[in-house]
C-alpha cells in the first residue's frame, strides 16, 4: 500500500475532491485496487479541516484515557492524537509521561502483597509491568491548569489494543484519523523502551486494525526522529509526522540535537530555522511537520489552560515558532504542517487563515471546531452521536482492579 498524500485544505483542494470522490463512486468503489481502499468515511475526512484533539482532548477530560477519547468523538475531533509508552514487559499502552505522574495518578494497592517495585506512582513505565500499571487510578486527579476536565475516577491506563477495541464500538465506519507518538526518550535511552521496540511493537498493532486499510487514517509521530526512519524502513505507506520544538531542535551550545537522528537543521539552506527544520524534516521523509506554535510561555491572569499565554498572537510577548516562512516551505516540498499545543483562538485564526496550515493539535476541540463553523466559515467532522460513544465507554472502560487481579482482562 502506498502512501496517498492528505488534500491540502483550500476551496480549490475541496472542490476537487468533491468531483473525485463522486466520480469513484459513479465508477464504482468496488473496482479499486484494495492497496487504496476508499470509504465513506475517508472521502469525508478529505473534505473537512483536521482539528485534533489532544491526548483526546485534554482541556475536557482525562487525558490519553478512553474516556477522554471517547469525549474527543463526541467533541467532533477530526482526528484523536495520543502517545504510546512500552512495558517492561512489552505491552503498548496510551500514556504521554515516561513516568508515572502524582498529579495524574494515584497508587490503589500492589498488583501482589509486598511489590517491591509499589509504590508504582513516579516509577518509569518501562520498569513497570502490564499488571502493575493496571493498579492505578489515573482517572480521579483533575490537573489544576485544566479545571474543565471531566474526572473518570477508577480509570485505568489503557493498551493500544484496547483503544483499537473501543473505536470498533465507538467508529464501526472507521472515520476518525489517529496521530499516534511514540514515547521515546532520545536523551536517556535507559528511561524508555528504545527505538527496534517501538517500531515494531507499534507497527504490528497498526497493520492488525482496519484503519491501516484507510489511507490517511494512522499517523505515526515521534519527537525522536530515529523511530521515523525506522518506521519508514519498515513501512512506506505509514504516514511520519516529525516533531519539534525549541528544545529539541538543537542540542546544548548549538550542538546536534539528540532528538533529531544526528541531522542538524543549519545545515541546510534554509535562510530562516523554520525553513531548514522543513527541509531536515523533509530530508527523513516526513509527510507532516508537527511544530510547537510558539516558542515559549509566559503566565498570564485567569488562563484556561498553562500553555494559553503567549500563545496569543495579538499579545506582548509573543514569540512564534510555527511561521509562514516555514509553512510556505513545508508546502513547497509537498508536506503539511500541523502545529501543536494550539488552544487559544487568535492563534487558530492566525495559523489556518494567514499561514495556511493543514491542521491543528488542539486540548479543546469542541471549542476550535466552533469557530472553525461560525467564524471561519470551514468544513469540520461531524460530531458521534453522544448516546452511542458513552455506551462504548461504558462497555470497554476499566475502572476496577479487582477484574484484572483475577484474571478478567
Amino acid at each position: 500500500m502506498g502512501f496517498r498524500p492528505f488534500l491540502p485544505f483550500t476551496i480549490v483542494a475541496a472542490i476537487l475532491a468533491t468531483i473525485s470522490a463522486f466520480f469513484l463512486y459513479f465508477l464504482g468503489l468496488a473496482h479499486l485496487s484494495d492497496a487504496y481502499p476508499v470509504s465513506g468515511g475517508w472521502i469525508e475526512r478529505t473534505l473537512v479541516y483536521d482539528i485534533q484533539g489532544h491526548r483526546g482532548g485534554r482541556g475536557h477530560t482525562i487525558e490519553n484515557t478512553i474516556p477522554s477519547f471517547a469525549w474527543g468523538l463526541i467533541n467532533g475531533a477530526t482526528s484523536l492524537e495520543m502517545d504510546n509508552g512500552i512495558t517492561k514487559d512489552g505491552h503498548v499502552v496510551v500514556w504521554h509521561d515516561e513516568k508515572i505522574d502524582p498529579t495524574k495518578c494515584m497508587d490503589t494497592q500492589p498488583v501482589t502483597p509486598g511489590d517491591p517495585m509499589f509504590p508504582y506512582v513516579e516509577k518509569y513505565i518501562a520498569q513497570l509491568t502490564l499488571a502493575q500499571l493496571k493498579t492505578l487510578d489515573c482517572g480521579s486527579e483533575r490537573l489544576s491548569g485544566y479545571p474543565l476536565q471531566i474526572a473518570y475516577p477508577g480509570t485505568r491506563i489503557s493498551t493500544l489494543r484496547e483503544l483499537f477495541s473501543f473505536l470498533e464500538c465507538a467508529d464501526p465506519e472507521h472515520k476518525v484519523w489517529l496521530n499516534i507518538e511514540s514515547k521515546i526518550d532520545a536523551r536517556y535511552p535507559n528511561l524508555t523502551k528504545g527505538v527496534d521496540d517501538f517500531v515494531n511493537k507499534q507497527h504490528a498493532i497498526f497493520v492488525s486494525t482496519p484503519y491501516y486499510k484507510i489511507p490517511g487514517a494512522i499517523t505515526f509521530q515521534s519527537f525522536d526522529w530515529r523511530t521515523l526512519i525506522g518506521m519508514r524502513k519498515k513501512d512506506a505507506s505509514i504516514i511520519l509526522s516529525a516533531l519539534v520544538d525549541g528544545t529539541t531542535y538543537s542540542g546544548p551550545n548549538n550542538t546536534v540535537s539528540p532528538w533529531l537522528a544526528g541531522i542538524n537543521p543549519k545545515d541546510f539552506p534554509g535562510p530562516t530555522l523554520g525553513e531548514q527544520l522543513a527541509q531536515a524534516a523533509h530530508s527523513i521523509g516526513a509527510h507532516i511537520l508537527s511544530a510547537s506554535h510558539a516558542v515559549s510561555f509566559l503566565p498570564l491572569p485567569n488562563a484556561v489552560a498553562p500553555d494559553s499565554t503567549t500563545s496569543d498572537p495579538t499579545l506582548p510577548g509573543h514569540v512564534a515558532f510555527t511561521t509562514k516562512e516555514m509553512v510556505d516551505e513545508a508546502h513547497k516540498l509537498g508536506m503539511q504542517v500541523k502545529p501543536w499545543t494550539v488552544n487559544v483562538l487568535n492563534s487558530v485564526k492566525q495559523l489556518v487563515t494567514e499561514y495556511n496550515v493543514d491542521g491543528i493539535i488542539t486540548d479543546y476541540p469542541w471549542e476550535a471546531r466552533r469557530w472553525a463553523i461560525y467564524e471561519a466559515g470551514i468544513r469540520t467532522a461531524s460530531p458521534y452521536p453522544q448516546e452511542k460513544v458513552l455506551k462504548c465507554l461504558a462497555k470497554h472502560n476499566q475502572a476496577d482492579v479487582t477484574a484484572h487481579l483475577h484474571g478478567q482482562y
